[in-house]
Parts: C-alpha cells; structure tokens; sequence
C-alpha cells in the first residue's frame, strides 16, 4: 500500500495553535504531512523567510510524521514533486469554505488526482489569523497563547 502523503502550505508569518492544531489532526489521517513553506507574492511579511521556516521546523521537530520544507511556485507543483496525494486545509468560518473552494477546484484540474481535504477548526481556534496575529505582534499584546511553543523564542 503506497504511503499516504499530505502537503500543508502556508506562509505561516507567523505559524498559529490554528495551524498546529489542523496539522496535528492531520498526522492522524495521512502517514507523513509536509508542513510547505511557501511564498505568496501578495503578501507583505512580517517575519523574514528564514525566521517563519525555524519557528515552523520547531514546532514540530518532536512530532514524527510531520516534515518541514521550502518552496517556490505552485503548490499542486510542490505536491508533484513530493508524490503527495492530497492538500490539507484548514477551514474556520463560510468564508474559509468559499476561498479554499475555488482553489481547491483549480487544483484539482491541475493535479490529476491529487485531491484537498479540508478539516475544521477548533472553536477555540477559529477566531485566529496570522493577519490578525501580525496586528497583536506589531502592537505589542500578548500573542503567546496564539503561537505553539516551540516557535514562540522566533517570534
């Protein structure tokens, strides 16, 4: 039986207890999930490249299925590459639903077979973006009860 790969991507700017947690229910699915640090040319970054990748990589440097990677380009590519069957995506509110939605069609044209899963947030959690996140950070709240904490010393 082929080993089932799943690729979540992100930019992560910076990784939330959101994204942990779906990754996390992830590892329970699929035999290895690729934690894909992308670039989003849309995006204005907060955190640089280098301190997005290190805060990912620990947080789950204790957890076995979970692999951190880099790249660049389109994440069906990415998926190709790995020889990972599925996306994973995690899903907060209608809107979430929407987005994805339309991402994950195109995706699907574009993969030949390689499908994307969607999995809810916890409540607790669905209220938390790394927009909003980056606005506590930048004003000086208190954010970390909304990072995992092993990337908390990079943020």
């Amino acid at each position: 039986m082929a080993k089932r790969k799943a690729v979540f991507p992100g930019s992560f700017d910076p990784i939330t207890m959101g994204h942990y947690s779906i990754i996390c229910k992830a590892t329970e699915l699929f035999d290895e999930v690729i934690v894909a640090l992308g670039t989003n040319s849309s995006k204005k970054y907060l955190f640089d490249e280098e301190t997005r990748l290190k805060a990912v990589q620990a947080t789950f440097q204790n957890i076995e299925k979970v692999r951190v990677e880099e790249f660049d380009g389109l994440t069906i590519d990415f998926c190709k590459a790995q020889g990972a069957q599925f996306i994973v995506r995690g899903l907060r509110s209608p809107a979430d639903f929407e987005f994805e939605r339309n991402i994950a069609l195109m995706n699907r044209v574009l993969g030949h077979g390689i499908e994307t899963v969607f999995l809810l947030s916890d409540v607790e959690h669905s209220g938390l973006s790394s927009t909003i996140l980056r606005e506590i950070i930048r004003n000086g709240g208190d954010y970390k009860q909304f990072i995992p904490q092993g990337a908390q010393s990079f943020i």
